[in-house]
């Protein structure tokens, strides 16, 4: 299993070890002690499954503090455009973005501790993605960034994605008050 840290602090992609043959293939897609060791240290609570057409953006979610969530993420069946948007106030990277893609095939994860908003891209159909929480689910804690917010930029290379009212009607990031330190 390979941990690899990205240009913003506390976001890590995990590369599981992957054993194949002609059945099929095996991989621990998850183990406390291998993730400790790799730097994530998180008690998780909750598993979480979406299911999606392609061109679904779901996003940009965070919960608050203290129901303020770490999450644990991959792709069981297709592929998504994953992004985590930091919006830890304190951070020299406040609105800067990691976009990863997650796929069936190359079975990497990505941890995103408590502080960022996040969201991902279906890539293709029938898109099944999971998510480990490290809190329960708190709908008075629940807050959202705009998708396509020009001051955070990122690249989703789609123009028209399938989109709930929610995130439809989520805040802009120049007028977001932060509750992260």
């Amino acid at each position: 299993m390979e941990f690899i840290k990205t240009d913003i602090e506390g976001l890590i992609i995990v590369k599981p070890s992957v054993f194949e043959d002609h059945r099929g293939y095996f991989l621990e897609s998850y183990s406390a002690k291998k993730y400790k060791d790799g730097g994530i240290n998180v008690d998780f609570v909750q598993d979480n499954e979406s299911k999606s057409e392609q061109n679904v953006l779901r996003g940009l979610h965070f919960q608050k503090p203290p129901h303020a969530q770490a999450k644990l993420v991959r792709v069981i069946k297709g592929a998504v455009l994953d992004v985590a948007v930091d919006i830890r106030k304190g951070s020299k990277t406040y609105g800067k973005y990691v976009a990863v893609e997650l796929s069936e095939k190359n079975k990497t994860q990505f941890f995103i501790p408590e502080g960022f908003a996040h969201g991902f891209l279906t890539l293709e159909d029938d898109t099944i993605f999971a998510y480990k929480c490290s809190k329960f689910y708190d709908k008075e804690s629940e807050g959202s960034l705009l998708w396509n917010d020009p001051d955070i930029n990122i690249d989703w290379q789609v123009e028209n994605p399938i989109l709930s009212e929610k995130d439809l009607m989520a805040d802009l990031f120049e007028e977001f008050e932060t509750p992260f330190v």
